[in-house]
């Protein structure tokens, strides 16, 4: 039962709203019935002046009085009018004689005052304080003495004082927070729109990927089935051929699949598909001799060379692109594909024989686009353009990685 007793009061507890979650005439109207409270208690037995022993006025002016201020504390957050409400009943107080309940109600007005005022205010309710501590001071002084008035600069720190200090203590503690809340919120949004904006590039690059690879087994699949058709009196050439027909499309439909996988995930955290490296270089060489072109390549690069991810990509991209268009603007041509490492840069070459007038290749379309942008996003540089009696595209990709 003892542990059933404090379960329901941990859960009465919770249930309860905190004070500070009601709404403001709410808190002020909990004020009010606590100053109501305590202030009708010391005026009955007694102990409420805070001059002289015996109060000559009876009690129902002084109820009256604490009525006043009770109902003045719902303009506690109105300032400047609810505090001069406030001063005017204290200074009504002063001339009866002070009063504790009153003097305490006040402090809270001046607190409130510190809280909620205008900058304007508050420096003038600072001032102001500062100024009547002083009068005090010289008074007491003036009239009765330094000890007199050290009692009289205590009773203005306890009731004055005091409360503008710390009103003004929590107040720039509540700025310091809502400040470090703002910039956080502020933290949070850049730090959301950067996110967009990485994830809307790398999807730009994914697309970039999906042209690249989708054109290019698409047009050695449109290449290698023509060149099949014309080959009915050789039916094994006809059928290496379908075989490389059949490997471009299953190759393209797998890269087609991841590709629109990630572009409609919503992270790219996961990586769905290894992007092609350039040790799979042999399957475009085989996939562009399949389609009729006599292809060498002629590679210094080592095997076992760890190339930057980027550049391994970026130079994959760039041969087959190249093979591409080869293939689609010079069917049957001689060409050459040359892979070279010094100085710290690779250097990707891939010449073929000008069949006709020399022509931009892939006119109207994205692939020299797509390889100066890789080119470039690496820190490299790419030139395409014929060459004496050749088409040539030179790529040279430094090996230290993208640039800043």
């Amino acid at each position: 039962m003892c542990c059933h007793g404090r379960v329901r009061l941990r859960d009465l507890r919770s249930a309860l709203p905190r004070p500070r979650e009601l709404p403001p005439w709410q808190q002020n109207g909990l004020v009010a019935l606590a100053v109501l409270a305590g202030g009708t208690m010391l005026y009955l037995i007694g102990v409420h002046r805070l001059q002289g022993d015996s109060d000559p006025y009876p009690l129902w002016i002084r109820f009256a009085e604490l009525g006043a201020m009770c109902l003045a504390l719902f303009l506690r957050r109105k300032v400047p009018w609810g505090l001069l409400i406030a001063t005017g009943i204290v200074g009504v107080d002063v001339v009866l004689g002070l009063s504790l309940p009153i003097v305490v109600a006040y402090t809270d007005f001046l607190y409130s005052a510190m809280m909620h005022g205008s900058r304007r205010t508050t420096r003038a309710l600072v001032g102001v304080t500062a100024a009547a501590t002083l009068a005090v001071l010289f008074v007491f002084v003036a009239i009765a003495g330094w000890r007199a008035a050290a009692f009289g600069v205590f009773g203005m720190l306890s009731f004055l004082l005091v409360p503008v200090w710390w009103g003004a203590n929590v107040r720039q503690q509540s700025d310091i927070a809502a400040t470090e809340r703002a910039n956080a919120e502020q933290l949070a949004t850049i730090s959301a729109l950067d996110r967009k904006a990485a994830v809307a590039a790398e999807r730009a690059r994914m697309a970039r990927d999906l042209h690249d690879v989708v054109a290019g087994h698409l047009s050695a699949i449109a290449i290698q089935s023509e060149a099949a058709l014309s080959m009915a009196d050789d039916p094994k050439t006809a059928q290496t051929v379908l075989v490389a027909v059949r490997e471009n499309s299953v190759r393209a439909l797998e890269e087609m699949r991841a590709m629109i996988g990630l572009l409609r995930s919503e992270s790219t955290d996961d990586e769905v598909t290894a992007p092609a490296r350039l040790a799979e270089l042999s399957r475009l060489v085989e996939s562009a001799r399949a389609a009729g072109m006599t292809v060498t390549v002629d590679s210094t690069v080592d095997e076992e060379l760890a190339l930057p991810t980027a550049v391994d990509l970026t130079a994959y991209r760039i041969a087959q692109e190249a093979l591409t268009n080869a293939v689609k603007h010079a069917p049957g041509s001689q060409t050459t594909v040359r892979l070279r490492v010094a100085n710290g840069t690779l250097t990707v070459e891939i010449g073929n024989e000008l069949l006709g007038a020399p022509t931009q290749a892939d006119s109207g379309g994205h692939g020299l686009l797509s390889m100066r942008e890789r080119a470039h996003a690496v820190g490299g540089t790419l030139r395409a353009g014929p060459s004496g009696p050749r088409w040539l595209v030179h790529a040279e990709l430094p090996l230290a990685g993208e640039a800043p």
